[in-house]
């Protein structure tokens, strides 16, 4: 990281800082595992290698993985093997230049090459593996009537063959994030591998893996994103079952596989949406997040669920926590779980006894994730990073309530300055008596005799909060040029309670845009800002609310809105999952009027204010038609605006390059508006 705080935090510097992900701890506790992302050599593509660090801190860091396809951290096996994934081509097989498949690779204990377990032609996605067994298992993705992997290959081969592109759809949803969910859908998979992980004396086995279909078809999105768990005996698969079946009616529900037969059965039944999963130690017990559907009226609720697999029962674990848990994990004796949740702009480490519910708040400070409990239930590792610094790894006690997290000597990110910018902490009250928290960022140099301008990001979600540091909307690089920003948590926010949750809910232009408005006034009145020069920005509900202050005030020079929502009824029937929204909208074939009244686009004729409006053809969560549809109300009502389009990107924008013209053009439309300079258009656009 940077170490000289008068070195200016170029976007060359934020681009060269390692970024951390995928904390895994081996069984025996020897070894850190994390996924350290930089950009390729041809700056092009953020590419990841994993790199092992020693848990005690005393010694450097190593790199595990190189190759130019990158590398995914998958899990460890009991004997400490290492699984990843990776589209690297396999070393003794010709490769296809234009195939890239997501494969299956094993790094040994002992040490030597990585080698190829599997690499089915639909790629895997996603691996767990059993604590006490060999037995793992993952998701590949086949063609609806595909017999196994083997014919899977053959009818893509025919489709290439034939030049079909074509895809046919007879269930809901047709697709997901920024993927078609045709012509393959995801399969769960098992295989034993005992010989696949070596020893010392014989580190290079070459019997494969033979996959076992746990599931076949299951329909288009039946289990797209859903987590996988085994047994620690190996006997049992653990997933989330997702069913479209009665519009709108959607069920996330757990269920159990066995191996042996493959019967499933479910261990809840339609009630609520069950994500996160993770069976304990001693294969008693399940938990999950669970989240309530909610209704128009009545917001959506998250808690820990706890599901007895002797009987059957389950139970709210966390029932007086008044936040949203989140990513559970066991401690090693089963007795407790540890979990994240954001809270007052921060996401803290808690730990919850299984047995009676107390809940321990372990480390308050930072965005906590990736939590690893040592083997003999003493440590926990984690990431943590905060609004002036990325992630860096740390080390807690995990039974001591409000520590400070020690960070863990590594050599790949720790210590030092990453920017200039100062951090503070800054309170509003609303009308009604809430308080609205909020982060400021400050360049370099405010002060009352040099008031700068303010730009206020608000965050995405809607269900969202301002925590940790953040890649894709970093305010250091918009304090670089001379501005401060200011990051609010409205109505809607999470952090704060399910009443803060309520205030929002269903009301995206209401008590969130007051908030947004009464935290922007409060901080205005600092002497070292300078109120007569603020723009507004924000991302997907983020981007809807910058679409929103546009048509209900004129008080910013200039609004950037990205991935970002115009007329809610239609986004409905664009959007990858328009039922999901339906709990909180209603139905807009019976009640279209809440979509209407919620909408930014009935406003258009109000808006006078400069905007910038940035989208990427591959979302399909907020469908580029938001944007073009956007784009020419704003043109055929004389607005000054321009459109960032970028044809390669989805609801974020990941890769470096566009990602340097993001900021540029951002940067620059601010300067033109906020500043009055003259528009500089980026060189490459």
């Amino acid at each position: 990281m940077i170490s000289d705080m008068n070195e200016p935090f170029t976007f060359d510097r934020f681009l060269a800082l390692p970024r951390l992900s995928s904390l895994k701890l081996s069984p025996d506790g020897a070894r850190l595992i994390v996924a350290v992302s930089r950009p390729g050599p041809e700056g092009k593509e953020m590419k990841t290698a994993l790199w092992q660090v020693d848990p005690a801190g005393g010694a450097g860091a190593r790199r595990i993985t190189r190759s130019a396809a990158g590398e995914s951290v998958g899990c460890f096996l009991r004997d400490g093997s290492l699984l990843f994934t990776s589209t690297r081509p396999d070393p003794d097989a010709k490769a296809d230049p234009d195939k890239k498949i997501n494969a299956l690779w094993l790094l040994p204990a002992a040490g030597g090459e990585a080698r190829l377990l599997l690499a089915p032609d639909g790629g895997i996605d996603g691996v767990a593996a059993a604590r006490d067994s060999d037995r793992i298992a993952f998701g590949a993705h086949l063609h609806p009537d595909a017999a196994d992997l083997a014919d899977d290959a053959e009818r893509a081969k025919a489709r290439k063959e034939a030049g079909v592109g074509a895809l046919l759809f007879d269930e809901y949803p047709i697709r997901y994030w920024d993927s078609w969910l045709a012509p393959r859908r995801r399969r769960l998979f098992t295989a034993a591998t005992a010989a696949t992980s070596g020893t010392a004396a014989s580190p290079d086995p070459e019997v494969g893996l033979e996959p076992s279909d746990l599931t076949g078809d299951a329909g288009p999105a039946a289990l797209v994103e859903s987590a996988i768990d085994v047994s620690p005996d190996g006997k049992t698969v653990y997933t989330r079952w997702v069913e479209y079946a009665k519009p709108p009616e959607i069920r996330g529900d757990l269920i159990s596989i066995d191996v042996a037969t493959g019967e499933r059965r479910f261990l809840t039944h339609g009630d609520a949406w069950y994500e996160a999963l993770a069976v304990s130690p001693n294969g008693r017990y399940l938990a999950a997040t669970r989240v309530t559907f909610g209704s128009p009226d009545e917001a959506s609720e998250t808690t820990l669920w706890l599901v007895d697999l002797t009987t059957g029962e389950g139970r709210d674990l966390t029932p007086r926590l008044d936040l949203w848990p989140d990513s559970p994990v066991w401690a090693p004796d089963s007795t407790a779980i540890f979990f994240t949740a954001d809270r007052d702009g921060s996401v803290p480490a808690f730990r919850v006894d299984a047995a009676d519910g107390a809940v321990t708040t372990l480390v308050a400070d930072g965005a906590l994730s990736d939590l690893c409990p040592s083997p003999d239930g003493s440590t926990v590792y984690a990431l943590c990073s905060d609004v002036a610094h990325p992630a860096r790894i740390v080390r807690f006690d995990a039974h001591t309530a409000d520590q400070s997290a020690v960070e863990l000597a590594n050599g790949i990110a720790e210590g030092g300055v990453a920017t200039r910018s100062s951090v503070e902490r800054l309170t509003a009250t609303a009308a009604d008596g809430t308080p609205i928290k909020s982060w400021l960022v400050l360049p370099p140099g405010a002060s009352p005799d040099k008031p700068v301008p303010l730009v206020v990001f608000v965050h995405g979600g809607p269900l969202g909060t301002w925590a940790g540091w953040h890649w894709r909307w970093n305010p250091h690089l918009v304090t670089e040029r001379g501005y401060a920003v200011l990051m609010p948590d409205p109505a809607i926010s999470l952090g704060y309670g399910q009443r803060m949750v309520q205030r929002g809910w269903g009301k995206w232009g209401e008590t969130p845009y007051t908030d947004v408005m009464t935290a922007t006034d409060a901080a205005l009145t600092r002497p070292d800002l300078d109120s007569t020069r603020t723009a507004l920005m924000g991302g997907s509900y983020g981007g809807y609310m910058a679409n929103w202050v546009a048509g209900h005030t004129d008080r910013f020079r200039a609004i950037v809105t990205h991935a970002s929502l115009w007329d809610l009824r239609p986004f409905h029937g664009t959007t990858d999952t328009g039922f999901e929204w339906e709990h909180e909208m209603g139905d807009p074939y019976l009640q279209p009027e809440r979509y209407e009244r919620q909408s930014p686009a009935p406003s258009i004729g109000a808006i006078k204010t400069p905007m910038l409006v940035i989208h990427g053809e591959q979302d399909f969560r907020v469908p580029v038609s938001e944007a073009l549809r956007l784009w020419t109300d704003l043109r055929r009502h004389g607005v000054p605006a321009r459109f960032l389009y970028f044809p390669d990107e989805n609801h974020w924008v990941l890769k470096p390059q566009n990602s340097r013209l993001w900021y540029e053009t951002v940067l620059a439309f601010l300067d033109e508006h906020v500043l009055g300079k003259e528009w500089i258009r980026p060189a490459l656009l």
